[in-house]
């Protein structure tokens, strides 16, 4: 009997092994249910130039749409 008591007293609590257990099948179903999905954005491509072109992707940095931002200008100086 006394490796039985080495055994259950090198073992975690009961409520731990039950934790660990319960996110281990909670990540197997999440797994599953990922790969059932398939892929979230199947075109995606890495960021850089697009194929056929020579422009960045986002026309530049272009501040298109930004009206009302007048004055921004000066927010990093001391005054």
């Amino acid at each position: 009997m006394p490796l039985v008591r080495r055994l259950s007293s090198a073992l975690p609590a009961k409520p731990v092994i039950g934790f660990v257990a319960l996110l281990a099948v909670l990540f197997v179903c999440a797994y599953v249910a990922g790969a059932a999905a398939g892929p979230v954005a199947p075109g995606i491509r890495p960021s850089g130039t697009l194929p056929g072109t020579s422009q960045q992707p986002g026309g530049g940095g272009s501040m298109d749409g930004m009206s009302g931002m007048d004055g921004m200008g000066g927010m990093g100086e001391m005054g």
